[in-house]
């Protein structure tokens, strides 16, 4: 997985059932192409209970994953959903918005 979104990253959602809703990156699952997304595109998990590891049982609301090409780069600068591109910054290799060309660390 080739991507430019990294960790706690602010991304928007581009398609599904929760498009347009802004949140952090929690996770990057490089295996699946996704990325799991705070407070979106959330599941009920059905779990058992655990005497051992002191775990209820129920149902549990957790963040699934979302493929990573259905989400964007929000830019701190603008407010906007955009790409991010690469440029070179004084021999190190910096990521920027491709709207309002601010770097984005």
């Amino acid at each position: 997985m080739n991507t430019k979104i990294r960790k706690d990253d602010k991304v928007m959602i581009l398609a599904g059932k929760d498009k347009g809703k802004i949140g952090k990156v929690l996770k990057l699952l490089k295996k699946k192409d996704a990325v799991l997304v705070e407070g979106v595109n959330k599941i009920h998990r059905h779990t058992k209970a655990n005497p051992y590891k002191n775990q209820p049982g129920g149902i549990v609301e957790k963040e699934a994953p979302v493929h990573v090409s259905n989400v964007a780069y929000v830019c701190t600068a603008c407010a906007k959903a955009t790409r991010i591109g690469y440029k070179d910054n004084d021999g190190k290799k910096v990521r920027y918005c491709k709207k309002c060309n601010e770097t984005v660390d």
